[in-house]
């Protein structure tokens, strides 16, 4: 599509060509890298760089915890409880559905840090593909924030294409939906993925028919320590919006998900949930608290400006390798191998 559009030279070095379809770091889960980006660092002449091995090596360490120690250890959980979530009260089908939220993040984001830091190792750049997307102020912030490789080869090559923001505004509201459906039908070709899809584009639309879809493009409360009392609310209810989401995405069924929802909604919904899952979610709000003040990096560990000694910032990679290694949950595959 690049060399068609003239956005690119068709390659004549087979070497380089080979490389792009087939570089493995990013070849079974992303991100999604274009030929525009990769091919000249692959047809370029590269040196080894310490200082970049070393980020490569801790943002795949961040990674691993990430998908270790988070992602799994919330599988277990959710896995559990919804097996059976009929007799589960209200108070705890929240828990399990706030953690499937984190679980699909460190997930999803533990992969492409793997991969980004594990390109690194090579002198290979990859995109950034998740910018602390639980940090969002709103949904349309939510979606420049997730999967990014995703949501702009999308952009790009489908709602662009069909007149983007261009076309007026009935038009671009259809254009919209269509790129949240065609989002939904990617992951799978089930009605939850559709609906899901769906529900994300009715959350979108009002921000997009005011003009506010673009409103915060900047970090979350820049410059300062905490959020201020308007930034926690807002949070708090994009967070709460998209865990929502998540349920009618994780469901078998749209009616299982109608079910889920209507139990957790129940009279029953503010009773304190057992223990199951707690320890995860301990392990969730560990990795909340780092990225929040890290937030304006391009992943948690990047420490060389905060922590001036190298050993010390040597002494806390191993501290979080021994954190991986005591605490990782029963090993599970990656969610996104079944897209």
């Amino acid at each position: 599509i690049d060399v068609y559009q003239h956005k690119i030279k068709p390659t004549r070095d087979p070497i380089a060509f080979f490389a792009f379809i087939s570089f493995f770091p990013q070849l079974v889960a992303g991100p999604i890298e274009r030929a525009t980006n990769l091919l000249p660092q692959f047809q370029r002449e590269r040196t080894f760089d310490y200082s970049k091995a070393v980020d490569g090596m801790r943002q795949m360490l961040w990674g691993f915890f990430k998908k270790m120690v988070v992602a799994d250890n919330c599988a277990t959980a959710v896995n559990t409880i919804w097996a059976d979530y009929q007799g589960e009260s209200g108070g705890q089908l929240l828990l399990v559905a706030v953690l499937f939220t984190f679980q699909i993040y460190g997930d999803f984001s533990g992969y492409s840090d793997i991969a980004i830091g594990c390109a690194r190792l090579f002198g290979i750049e990859l995109k950034r593909n998740f910018n602390f997307p639980y940090f969002s102020r709103d949904i349309a912030e939510f979606w420049r924030r997730w999967h990014i490789s995703l949501t702009t080869w999308f952009r790009d090559y489908i709602y662009i294409p069909l007149g983007g923001s261009r076309v007026g505004k009935w038009k671009s509201f259809r254009n919209t939906v269509v790129i949240f459906l065609v989002s939904g039908f990617w992951h799978g070709a089930n009605w939850t993925f559709i609906v899901w899809g769906a529900y994300h584009a009715l959350l979108f639309l009002p921000l997009l028919l005011f003009g506010k879809n673009r409103k915060y493009t900047d970090t979350v409360a820049a410059g300062r320590l905490f959020p201020s009392f308007k930034e926690i609310v807002q949070m708090l209810l994009t967070f709460f919006l998209v865990v929502i989401g998540w349920v009618i995405f994780r469901a078998e069924s749209i009616g299982q998900a109608w079910n889920y929802l209507c139990r957790m909604f129940s009279s029953s919904l503010f009773t304190f949930p057992h223990s199951g899952g707690r320890m995860a979610l301990i392990y969730s709000i560990i990795l909340l608290t780092v990225e929040w003040f890290q937030r304006d990096k391009q992943h948690a560990l990047q420490i060389e400006n905060v922590v001036k000694y190298r050993a010390v910032r040597w002494g806390i990679y191993y501290a979080v390798l021994s954190f991986v290694t005591l605490f990782a949950g029963q090993q599970t595959d990656f969610i996104y191998f079944q897209f």
